[in-house]
């Protein structure tokens, strides 16, 4: 084996709240000689680290600089107010920014909502996570809006989240550092996250299925009948005009005398 045709890895970085379990397991699936990395990274931090080669790729969060990354929007996900269980809010199916006016809105420094105007009213201090907020919010001090998947993934048996309209949304995409042609591995990756099937003509060449027993048969003959192939006539025996040649047994009978 030479030194080209040992496999690559593939580091892969995402961020707080994307699940990339899927696309590793597809991954795995298609190339099992090589090996996917998972890179965990901040929001913050996610974009810098594919710049500097920190990464192959990234399941990031919108925006990004598009003079340094490229970038493939996934999906854009709910906002939602992460609140305890007894709160009020919990009797509707979800919540308008106007009922949490007078709600102390927690804002950490991490926040990954991209607001014009914070709704609510502000706290004191700025929580330094959203983990930090998540425990804020259970003790009572205030509400916090975050992406459905940070609500998830912080779950607690004692909190519980309801969406709000109207609020900045969070955009999930797959991300890598701008190159005239993406590296093959990459490509790889692209076509997964999107659907692509494994002989589609993007980015690896497609693996050729072998033919079945009956492909082979089609084309061992020339086609027409369902084996493929022709059947000749016999020699010396011309059918009849109703494709059979002669009686029911084939053979022309004799004519009777008169």
């Amino acid at each position: 084996m030479t030194g080209s045709d040992i496999p690559s890895s593939f580091r892969l970085a995402y961020v707080p709240g994307v699940t990339p379990t899927k696309w590793v397991r597809v991954w795995h699936e298609r190339l099992p000689g090589t090996p996917l990395e998972l890179v965990q990274a901040t929001a913050a931090d996610a974009p810098g680290l594919l710049a500097d080669g920190g990464a192959d790729a990234g399941l990031v969060r919108l925006p990004v600089d598009r003079d340094v990354l490229a970038a493939i929007p996934l999906y854009t996900e709910t906002t939602v107010v992460v609140i305890p269980k007894d709160h009020a809010a919990t009797a509707a199916e979800e919540v308008s920014l106007a009922e949490l006016a007078d709600e102390i809105v927690l804002h950490p420094l991490d926040d990954v909502l991209d607001w014009e105007t914070l709704p609510g009213r502000p706290a004191v201090e700025r929580p330094a996570t959203t983990a930090d907020a998540i425990e804020l919010v259970a003790a009572g001090v205030g509400v916090l809006l975050v992406p459905q998947s940070l609500a998830r993934l912080h779950h607690r048996k004692d909190l519980t989240y309801r969406p709000v309209p109207e609020t900045p949304e969070s955009r999930v995409a797959l991300a890598w550092p701008q190159a005239e042609e993406a590296p093959d591995l990459v490509e790889e990756f692209i076509g997964i996250v999107r659907g692509r099937t494994v002989n589609s003509t993007r980015g690896r060449a497609a693996t050729p299925q072998r033919p079945t027993a009956k492909a082979k048969g089609r084309r061992a003959g020339t086609g027409g009948g369902q084996g493929g192939a022709r059947h000749k006539p016999v020699a010396g025996r011309k059918p009849s005009p109703g494709g059979r040649a002669g009686g029911r047994s084939g053979k022309r009978g004799k004519p009777r005398g008169r």
